[in-house]
């Protein structure tokens, strides 16, 4: 038989396959996070006629005559290269800008995905629609995200209130400043106090601090009954830090009554030197508060928004990166699986050597049409080229029969 029809042969059936590919990157021209898939060719074994000689006694050297046997497929690869992104304006569709994938699992499976849109299902875990548990790191450990939006924070006692700032050493005698400062008691009560800091001996570091709660009743013979003050001098040389001090405060117990409340006020972060008087008080605690809405980073952090004023990190999105990311497997349903040439997933957050996460929006499919199209069309051209290969092949091969008669 003519070597040509089966080269006629194995030159369809990859025509075929790259048609197949083609039609399957068209059909997914909207899925979001979808990568193409494209082929290339290979010429398969070699029939050696003569092999080639070298040149000798005063003749030129030769070089082989092999006839080819046709081509077969060399790869069909993944094109991971980024898309676009869709603007959706849900909170919960992500997209990956850069290099990653998200880290999804069913039980104890893991997959990856650029897909990013994403939900809550009834337990308020984050999931894929297809109701894969979508994973955070936290402390180098894959945990699955949940976000119960009737979390309540509880209430936290306020311990410290610490300042931070400079009381100038050339402050005039009657410079002050006073701030309104927030404190929660046993009780998760919050209590509104005026802190006024005055200057005694400015040029020696010494400065008075006074708290005091307005809504105590004033005794008009004794105003300043509910003030609580301590003169404090301050260290002058950086290298001696200044101690946290003690402070009792009166503060009002609901009833108009005085109750005392312990606190401690470090002040190493306290600085006495020339300039303008900057010193703030950041008091810990807080009041209890329900979780209102959440929102999430660039770098991937879940940042629940309480009733209180609050926000707390409830997970950070896991981001795996490979080393070659074409030995990814597809599973279908936009995930990726490893493979023995993909490399060991290395999982992260966000912006450690990765991409950056998009919320409100969606990464497109890297599908090209007008690309697709034109192969297309070079790929069914190169088809019928092969029939008419298998079809000459045949003619031969009747005139060859015919000369039998």
């Amino acid at each position: 038989m003519l070597r040509s029809m089966y080269s006629g042969i194995s030159g369809m059936k990859n025509f075929q396959t790259k048609l197949d590919v083609i039609g399957n990157n068209i059909a997914n021209v909207n899925t979001y996070g979808f990568k193409k898939g494209r082929v290339t060719f290979k010429d398969t074994m070699n029939q050696t006629i003569s092999g080639a000689s070298a040149a000798q006694n005063n003749r030129g050297g030769k070089n082989p005559m092999q006839v080819g046997l046709g081509s077969t497929m060399a790869t069909i690869d993944t094109i991971h290269t980024q898309s676009s992104l869709q603007t959706t304006g849900r909170s919960l569709d992500l997209a990956i800008n850069g290099d990653g994938y998200f880290v999804v699992k069913q039980g104890d499976a893991e997959f990856y995905t650029r897909a990013g849109n994403l939900y809550l299902d009834d337990n308020g875990n984050l999931v894929t629609g297809d109701g894969m548990k979508v994973q955070s790191l936290e402390n180098g450990v894959l945990k699955d995200i949940a976000v119960n939006v009737n979390e309540l924070l509880p209430a936290k006692q306020t311990v410290n209130i610490p300042l931070s700032g400079n009381l100038p050493t050339d402050a005039k005698g009657s410079t002050s400043t006073t701030q309104q400062i927030k404190i929660v008691d046993e009780i998760g009560i919050s209590h509104t106090l005026d802190l006024k800091i005055t200057p005694v001996d400015a040029s020696a570091g010494t400065w008075k601090f006074s708290f005091v709660d307005n809504t105590l009743p004033v005794d008009p013979d004794n105003p300043e009954e509910n003030i609580v003050s301590q003169d404090i001098t301050l260290s002058m040389d950086p290298a001696t830090p200044n101690p946290a001090v003690q402070f009792d405060l009166n503060i009002n117990d609901g009833t108009g009554a005085v109750k005392q409340f312990a606190v401690n006020v470090p002040m190493k972060d306290l600085t006495a030197k020339s300039g303008n008087v900057s010193a703030q008080a950041n008091p810990d605690g807080n009041t209890q508060g329900s979780l209102e809405s959440f929102n999430i980073g660039s770098l991937g952090e879940i940042n629940g928004v309480f009733s209180n004023g609050l926000v707390t990190t409830l997970g950070q999105l896991a981001i795996a990166k490979f080393s070659n990311p074409s030995g990814l497997t597809k599973t279908g349903g936009n995930l990726f699986q490893e493979s023995i040439n993909s490399g060991t997933a290395n999982i992260n957050i966000a912006g450690e050597g990765r991409g950056t996460i998009a919320s409100g929006s969606l990464e497109m499919s890297n599908v090209d049409l007008s690309e697709e199209f034109t192969e297309m069309i070079t790929a069914q051209r190169g088809f019928q080229a092969n029939t008419k290969i298998i079809t000459t092949s045949d003619e031969i091969l009747q005139e060859l029969v015919n000369l039998k008669r």
